[in-house]
């Protein structure tokens, strides 16, 4: 008996000694931390995020967990609560809604480190927001628009939710700058209005909850409705792609001018080929690096790489015309592995 428990004791000893009580998740001071990186959809635009999320998991040595929600809201908050459940150190999130998800974002602030990326929440407890100024943005698109259009025209907005604070800062910036306003984040146009100046009518803002047959319906329905239709304004990373095809279905290139924002191959393509006029980029790779990199240090008890006045890290836009398009287009191939 003695010999038995002794054994018992020794095995116990050298299982502890070989790593046998290591875990992935965060508990234990040897643990490898293990961070949460949450899009608002499924799209080409979170694929390029997902490769930088891997390439700071391998730089940094930490375990990384991208969800894609195919559900919206519901779906986000699901996937939330199952993080918490399982102890997860830190959460990157682009909230769909967030005056309507501050509850269930601060319940993950007090229960793990949250940051958000892509698209803000301004009123939760978050720590830092990742990404660009997105009001601004739409002025760069708005600016877009004006040299693809220089003698005026019909515009109408296509865009996945209006509810997305950047979707409606974005657009939001693009009517100040295409109506000639002054800088005003906090102006908001509410749909189903038409707005124009002496050069510029925007006719309408058409909505498809990332639903990408909602989304080329919508652009061939706009191009029934408006014959006169000028320029078709995309918002978020699939819309100029869906416009493209809508244009293309109606005998209509060179007729309709294409602007939007990010870089889905079909729209960088489409500049190359004269189809589209130009895109707002973002940086999806390296809001996915970054969230990463700061959801472990975060982990490991490092404050310092928040920042130091504000929320927020600012990863700039740029537009991509036909005189820049190629080498932008190398850049990403280099960064996402082709």
């Amino acid at each position: 008996m003695r010999q038995s428990l002794i054994l018992l004791l020794s095995l116990a000893v050298f299982l502890t000694g070989c790593g046998g009580g290591s875990s992935t998740g965060t508990g234990g001071a040897a643990a490898k931390p293990t961070v949460a990186f949450v899009t608002n959809g499924v799209a080409a635009f979170w694929t390029i995020a997902d490769k930088g999320c891997k390439a700071a998991a391998k730089d940094l040595n930490v375990n990384v967990d991208v969800q894609m929600p195919t559900n919206g809201v519901g779906d986000q908050k699901s996937i939330i609560q199952n993080l918490l459940t399982r102890g997860i150190s830190g959460i990157a999130i682009s909230p769909i809604d967030p005056a309507n998800q501050t509850e269930i974002l601060d319940e993950a602030a007090a229960r793990a480190n949250l940051i958000t990326h892509d698209s803000d929440a301004p009123n939760s407890k978050r720590l830092c927001y990742i990404g660009m100024d997105n009001y601004s943005a739409g002025r760069m698109c708005g600016q877009l628009c004006k040299e693809a259009l220089p003698e005026g025209g019909k515009l109408v907005i296509f865009v996945g939710r209006i509810e997305q604070l950047n979707a409606k800062q974005r657009r939001q910036g693009f009517i100040d700058e295409i109506l000639d306003r002054s800088n005003d984040p906090t102006r908001y146009d509410a749909p189903g209005q038409e707005l124009k100046n002496a050069k510029y009518t925007i006719l309408d803002t058409r909505t498809d909850q990332l639903d990408m047959g909602k989304a080329l319906s919508q652009a061939q329905d706009a191009i029934a409705k408006y014959p006169d239709l000028a320029c078709m304004v995309g918002l978020f990373e699939y819309n100029p792609p869906q416009c493209l095809s809508a244009i293309k279905d109606a005998g209509k290139i060179g007729k309709i001018k294409i602007v939007g924002f990010d870089e889905n191959a079909a729209t960088l393509q489409g500049i190359i080929d004269g189809t589209v006029y130009g895109t707002v980029v973002q940086n999806p790779y390296m809001y996915g690096y970054e969230s990463v990199r700061i959801l472990t240090a975060l982990a490991k008890g490092d404050k310092s790489v928040l920042p130091k006045q504000g929320v927020l890290i600012d990863i700039p836009a740029r537009k991509i015309t036909k005189p820049n398009v190629d080498k932008f287009w190398t850049e990403l191939k280099t960064l996402t592995g082709g």
